[in-house]
């Protein structure tokens, strides 16, 4: 079937990318779902930071690439070996399918799926091969998921099922922005009652870590500190439940420290400003996706004579057909204003001038939405 998607031509593009367009709305052929995979029509699909890595540079992916990862829609066809979910059914789309067998799978999710990381880096789906092309050349998955198109076809093991109460663009958040920073503190580092939390670096996934946090907040009152060096974010994090705001210059200045520190902004001096705020006997919990030369300076001798640690956590430590509906659960009594993560609703067409505000740090996740 004909299908229209943003595919990413060129990756490292220089900005501004709304005059570079490395990002090009096309048509392309999209191949029926084939044994264990679900044809979807997109509805929301959201921008986050792990698209704008690929755009960069950061993160360096086989182009053409059929770009977006965090997606919802309703399944329109099903292919064989499928039973478990109906046409019309909506569902959330995920960027690390789980095989369920592998040594990954069986970490609970502390580590990712070993072949939906391979499928991912070489820009197919987990059950292989490709079912995209544009003027008879194949163009490659993103994460298994390619959701900045009208349709995609996915491995059945890239979705989770969602029920029709749950809006599209809230199904497309909970994806990954959530499951990340939720996860990072509910699978990764298990806050008790007592201890403070702090998140640095308020995108999309940082501020899903303050309402999770917040949350927690309501329940056992731990102090939830946010901080970013954007004043808009830190006045935003105040309304969606934050005890205290902060500028990473602030923290330095006032030593103040967090048993739990969740670092969302993927950057070394976002890294470096986390792990120097962990108390000792804290903590410090890594989501953000650097490039990959990137390294950071702190003290071994900090760790050792403190008992501080640092957790890595991909995709908040997820196995998301257990922790969306925990989310769902937690969304539909009040405690977690997912909605609240929408700073803007785009146009396909908009995907290059979308990148920029990105890059600029500006809103939280800017949804693209379909008729």
């Amino acid at each position: 079937m004909r299908i229209r998607g943003a595919v990413l031509e060129r990756i490292g593009d220089p900005t501004p990318y709304a005059e570079s367009r490395p990002l090009v709305v096309d048509e392309l052929e999209l191949g029926e779902p084939g044994p264990g995979e679900l044809l979807v029509r997109i509805e929301a699909a959201g921008l986050c930071h792990s698209d704008l890595s690929v755009v960069d540079g950061n993160r360096v992916r086989p182009v053409p690439m059929l770009l977006g990862h965090e997606a919802a829609g309703r399944v329109e066809r099903i292919g064989s070996g499928v039973g478990d979910i109906a046409v019309g059914q909506r569902v959330v789309m995920t960027f690390l399918p789980r095989c369920g067998e592998c040594e990954g799978c069986a970490t609970d999710g502390r580590t990712p799926c070993v072949p939906g990381s391979a499928a991912n880096n070489t820009g197919e789906l987990l059950g292989g091969g490709r079912r995209l092309l544009r003027g008879g050349a194949a163009v490659h998955h993103h994460l298994g998921v390619s959701g900045f198109a009208t349709h995609a076809v996915v491995d059945r093991r890239s979705v989770v099922p969602v029920d029709d109460d749950v809006p599209p663009d809230v199904a497309a958040v909970l994806g990954c922005a959530v499951l990340t920073g939720g996860g990072a503190l509910l699978n990764s580092a298990r806050p008790g009652p007592d201890d403070r939390i702090m998140v640095v670096g308020l995108g999309g996934v940082g501020m899903a870590a303050v309402l999770v946090a917040a949350s927690l907040r309501e329940q056992f009152g731990n102090e939830v500190i946010a901080v970013d060096t954007l004043p808009e974010k830190l006045s935003l994090a105040t309304e969606l439940g934050a005890t205290q705001v902060h500028t990473p210059a602030e923290l330095a200045e006032r030593g103040i420290v967090a048993d739990v520190v969740v670092e969302a902004a993927g950057n070394v001096r976002a890294f470096e400003t986390a792990v120097a705020a962990t108390a000792p006997g804290g903590t410090t919990v890594t989501v953000g996706l650097p490039h990959p030369d990137a390294r950071a300076s702190i003290s071994p001798l900090g760790l050792v004579a403190q008992g501080r640690s640092i957790v890595g956590s991909y995709l908040g430590s997820a196995v998301p057909a257990r922790d969306i509906p925990k989310y769902i659960t937690m969304w539909r009594a009040g405690r977690l204003p997912v909605e609240r993560l929408v700073s803007s609703r785009i146009r396909l067409e908009d995907i290059n001038g979308a990148m920029d505000e990105l890059a600029a740090g500006h809103g939280l996740r800017q949804v693209i939405t379909f008729d």
